[in-house]
C-alpha cells in the first residue's frame, strides 16, 4: 500500500532524530514530548478515577441510610390514605421497594449527657426494601424493635458520645410538650437501647436513632406514618420518578430525593472535580506545547531537506503537512501510551497501593482516621474520552506554528551554506 510521501517523511522524522540516528527508534526530543503527554494523560485519568471512587464509596454509605426518594405530607403530620399511597408508589415500574416511616427530632438524655437526634420510626419488616443498613447481618438490631417495648437503635457515634451500650436506658424528650394545669410539660419516655449501627457516614452515625413505627406514632402523637421511603432500580432516575409519583399522589405531598438531601456536599465534590480537571489539564498543555520546541529544532535540522523537497516541486502546503504529521504522531502515541498507563493503574489501584504501602512501610489511609482504609477507583468513559480528545487537540494546535515556519523556508537561503 502506497502512503502519501508527507506521511512517510513525517513518520521518519519522528523516529529518527540526529542525536539517536544510528541506534534509536524515537528521537530524544520527540520521546521527551511524548513522555510528557503520556504522563499528563495518565495523571488525569488516575486522579479523576480516584475522585470518582471516593464519591461512589461515600454515596454507597450514604444510601445505606438514606432512601432514594422520601414522600411527606404537605402540611406535616400523618400522610393521608397511606395504604392507597403505598399501592400507587409500588405500581411504578422503577420502584423496587417502599416503606412507611415517621421522621421527627428529639433530645436524648442519659444522666447529665443530652444530645439532639433525628428520630426515624420504621417498620423493621419493610426496612430492608428501602435501605441496606443491616444488609447481610444476622439477628440485626432492627429485629429487636418490637412495638410496645419502646426499644431504640442508635448510631454508633451517637451511642459512643453518650456513653451507652446495648441494654442501657435513655430518655427521649419529644419536641412538643403536653399542656397541664402547671403549664406545658415536656413529654418524656424511657427507651431501651437494643442495638447500634455504623453506616460509615459520620453525619448519620452521630445523629440518627431508629424506633418502631408504632412506638414513634405514640410518642409524637401521630395517627399514622408521616411519609413513605422509596428505593429505585436506578438511583440516578430519582428526580424523574419523584415527579411522576408527585403527579400520581396529588398536590398534598412533598417529594425529596437523595440529591436534595445532600446538595451542598455533591456540589462541593463536583466543583472540586472540575478544578482538578482544569489544573491537571495544564500538565497536558505544557507537555503538548513542548512539541513547539521539538518541531522548531526539527525544522532547523532539516532545512536542507526542506529546500531539496521544494526544488523537486513540493508545495509549501506539503512541507507543512510533513511536520504536522510528525507532531500529530507524537501526540497520538503519547495520548495512547497515557491512556494505557492510566487505565492499567486505575483498574489495579487496589493492588498497587497496598504494594506501595508495604514497600514504603506507610499507610496512606489509616482506618482510625478515615472512613475507608482502601484507595477506591472508578474509571468512567465520561472522563476518559474528553481527556484523550483534549490531549489530541492540544498536540495538533502545537504543531501549527512550527509547521507554518517550515513551509516558509527559502530554498536558496537554506542551500547557500550546504
Amino acid at each position: 500500500m502506497q502512503f502519501p510521501y508527507e506521511l512517510t517523511l513525517g513518520w521518519r522524522y519522528t523516529r529518527a532524530g540526529r542525536a539517536t540516528r544510528r541506534n534509536g527508534f524515537i528521537s530524544f526530543i520527540s520521546g521527551v514530548s511524548m513522555l510528557g503527554i503520556a504522563l499528563g494523560v495518565a495523571a488525569l485519568i488516575i486522579v479523576l478515577s480516584v475522585m470518582n471512587g471516593f464519591q461512589k464509596e461515600v454515596l454507597d454509605r450514604m444510601l445505606s441510610v438514606v432512601s432514594h426518594i422520601e414522600i411527606y405530607a404537605a402540611g406535616g403530620g400523618a400522610l393521608p390514605n397511606m395504604e392507597a399511597s403505598l399501592a400507587k408508589v409500588r405500581q411504578n415500574p422503577e420502584v423496587v421497594g417502599a416503606a412507611p416511616f415517621i421522621a421527627s427530632q428529639a433530645l436524648l438524655a442519659r444522666g447529665e449527657e443530652m444530645k439532639g437526634a433525628v428520630i426515624r420510626g420504621i417498620d423493621p419488616a419493610l426496612e430492608s426494601q428501602v435501605t441496606d443498613l443491616m444488609q447481610g447481618q444476622k439477628n440485626s438490631a432492627l429485629d429487636k424493635l418490637i412495638p410496645g417495648e419502646f426499644g431504640i437503635v442508635l448510631g454508633g457515634e451517637l451511642a459512643r458520645s453518650m456513653g451507652v451500650v446495648t441494654g442501657d436506658r435513655v430518655t427521649l424528650v419529644a419536641p412538643s410538650g403536653q399542656v397541664t394545669p402547671a403549664g406545658v410539660v415536656p413529654r418524656l419516655k424511657q427507651m431501651t437501647v437494643v442495638g447500634t449501627f455504623d453506616s460509615g457516614h459520620f453525619e448519620y452515625d452521630s445523629s440518627l436513632a431508629l424506633l418502631h413505627l408504632d412506638d414513634a406514632a405514640r410518642i409524637f402523637r401521630l395517627e399514622g406514618p408521616s411519609g413513605i421511603r422509596v428505593k429505585l432500580k436506578d438511583l440516578h432516575q430519582a428526580r424523574r420518578v419523584g415527579r411522576q409519583l408527585a403527579e400520581q399522589l396529588g398536590t398534598e405531598v412533598i417529594m425529596r430525593d437523595w440529591t436534595q438531601q445532600n446538595r451542598t456536599w455533591f456540589a462541593a465534590v463536583q466543583l472540586e472535580k472540575r478544578m482538578m480537571f482544569i489544573i491537571l489539564t495544564l500538565i497536558v498543555a505544557v507537555a503538548a506545547f513542548n512539541l513547539v520546541s521539538t518541531l522548531v529544532m526539527t525544522v532547523t535540522d532539516k532545512r536542507a531537506d526542506i529546500a531539496i523537497l521544494r526544488t523537486l516541486g513540493a508545495s509549501p502546503r506539503s512541507i507543512m503537512k510533513i511536520f504536522v504529521v510528525q507532531g500529530a504522531m507524537v501526540g497520538v502515541l503519547g495520548t495512547l501510551a497515557g491512556l494505557g498507563l492510566g487505565l492499567v493503574i486505575a483498574f489495579n489501584i487496589d493492588v498497587l497501593v497496598p504494594a506501595l504501602e508495604r514497600l514504603l512501610q506507610a499507610r496512606f489511609l489509616p482506618a482510625d482516621v478515615y472512613l475507608i482504609s482502601r484507595m477506591p477507583s472508578d474509571p468512567q468513559s465520561g472522563d476518559i474520552v474528553p481527556i484523550a480528545l483534549i490531549a489530541l487537540v492540544l498536540s495538533f494546535v502545537a504543531t501549527l506554528y512550527p509547521s507554518w515556519r517550515a513551509s516558509r523556508v527559502n530554498p536558496a537561503e537554506a542551500l547557500r551554506y550546504e
